[in-house]
């Protein structure tokens, strides 16, 4: 009986809403993986928009894998310690350039509901990822709170910048730091 439950139990989670939600989406790796755009704004160090359509919106939303600059728009959050220079950085990296798109195929392709931004790896003109430069020059933090395909080279370049006292590693406190980084 325990081993029909559990037979019926694997069956619903292979069907269900949870397990569509975490997986990669075909659509957006078919229109985004590998391909090539121009980035149209910058909203914050870890946020921007590329030239192509998503859905109602005239530009797709991208959220960098693995990174978490501090916040300048986030409502009913203060600006952050650091925060104005990750944007200003991002924004000289990308605005007006182009860049191409990688998403993490093991992994999804968007994050919650509520944003529904495209979540992926830029790579600058350059041959760089724009997520790892901005953790390794100290204006993100790596972002330990989900697992990507580079978390632990994120979390060593981290410890790298932290060691060097690069960007906000010179004169962060705890008390500027993400809520979220007490947690690790």
């Amino acid at each position: 009986m325990i081993c029909l439950l559990l037979a019926v139990f694997f069956v619903w989670l292979d069907h269900s809403p949870i397990r569509r939600k975490w997986q990669p989406q075909p659509r957006d790796l078919e229109k985004y993986h590998g391909k090539t755009f121009t980035v149209v704004n910058v909203v914050d160090g870890d946020t921007l928009d590329i030239n192509v359509p998503n859905g109602h919106y005239p530009h797709t939303r991208i959220r960098l894998w693995g990174v978490d600059t501090p916040e300048t728009k986030k409502p009913n959050t203060p600006v952050q310690y650091f925060g104005p220079e990750a944007t200003k950085f991002t924004t000289t990296l990308t605005l007006r350039k182009t860049v191409t798109i990688y998403l993490d195929g093991g992994n999804r392709t968007r994050d919650n509901k509520e944003y529904n931004r495209l979540l992926a790896y830029v790579q600058l003109p350059n041959s760089r990822f724009l997520n790892e430069v901005l953790v390794s020059e100290g204006f993100a933090y790596a972002d330990l709170r989900f697992r990507h395909s580079f978390y632990n080279k994120y979390k060593q370049l981290e410890a790298a910048a932290r060691s060097q006292k690069k960007g906000l590693w010179e004169n962060v406190t705890p008390e500027q730091m993400p809520y979220w980084r007490s947690e690790f």
